[in-house]
């Protein structure tokens, strides 16, 4: 499904709660404007908000391999499925720590949010998203 909002760059997803339906022209050019920001900094937090933990991992590993990000790791025992129950998670990835952490959340959206950390460059850090999560595959 592909959204009727005009997304022609990452500036359209501000303030979305769910990130919308892409058609491949729109994904393509917020991934190319996304490959160049994300050049800029020097390393990423991720919050990837999902309808389970499988699919908020695979994002995760999508999107990993995509940008050639080296694979988090679970924070925790059981990181893969908080609390054991189904449903709705937020995962939260730090490049500096390695780690990522899975907590169930219901009311979110859907999405991927990326923010781009430089010490050298504060002008280069940002947050761009909410991003489909199917975005990287």
């Amino acid at each position: 499904m592909t959204t009727d909002l005009p997304i022609t760059d990452l500036a359209g997803l501000r303030g979305l709660r769910s990130a919308p339906g892409l058609d491949a022209a729109q994904a393509r050019r917020l991934r190319d404007e996304l490959t160049v920001l994300l050049g800029a900094c020097g390393w990423f937090t991720v919050g990837i908000m999902a309808p389970s933990s499988a699919a908020a991992v695979a994002a995760l590993g999508q999107l990993e391999a995509a940008l050639g990000w080296p694979a988090l790791r679970p924070g925790e025992a059981g990181a893969g499925e908080p609390s054991g129950a189904p449903g709705p998670v937020f995962l939260k990835g730090n490049q500096r720590t390695g780690l990522f952490h899975l907590r169930r959340e219901d009311g979110l959206g859907e999405g991927i949010l990326i923010t781009g950390h430089d010490a050298a460059d504060p002008a280069a850090e940002d947050t761009w998203g909410p991003l489909p999560l199917d975005l990287f595959a």
